[in-house]
């Protein structure tokens, strides 16, 4: 059984074997995730029932009413058992909680699982960032969703 909680430090060493199977020379650096915890930026901790990290997904508010979508990575043994479908979700309702009106978010062109996932719960594509992945030199889609103001206001 999966459970999510706050992404801690002591989860960076998980994430970051998981960022090294999933994403090789693209993978985020431990100074990378420091900087988004001290930036009190909103990370979940996907665990198993050892306590294992199995994902993590990350938010970013920009005041008054963006935000962005991190990253939203699940380990290669867990995926497909709707980890990363729940982790967004509960990104979504956070940017929901906090009044946020448009939620964004890069994703390789190549990735298309991830597509999937992220039109399901009503992102659109919005624009193309090109060679964004380095050192692959990959376009990222940049794609978006408006959200229901929390307050209907």
């Amino acid at each position: 059984m999966t459970r999510l909680g706050p992404f801690r430090w002591w989860h960076i060493s998980e994430a970051l074997s998981i960022e090294a199977d999933l994403f090789g020379a693209e993978q985020w650096s431990a100074a990378m995730f420091w900087n988004e915890l001290a930036n009190q930026h909103h990370y979940l901790a996907a665990l198993d029932a050892t306590d294992a990290l199995v994902g993590y997904a990350g938010l970013a508010v920009a005041p008054p009413d963006e935000a962005w979508v991190q990253n939203v990575a699940v380990r290669r043994d867990a995926q497909r058992a709707g980890i990363g479908r729940m982790l967004l979700v509960e990104l979504l309702a956070e940017a929901t909680r906090r009044g946020v009106r448009r939620v964004l978010l890069e994703v390789a062109v190549d990735n298309a699982p991830a597509q999937r996932l992220y039109a399901t719960y009503g992102f659109e594509p919005v624009g193309v960032r090109r060679g964004y992945y380095q050192p692959s030199n990959t376009d990222a889609l940049v794609m978006q969703v408006e959200l229901e103001r929390a307050n209907n206001g």
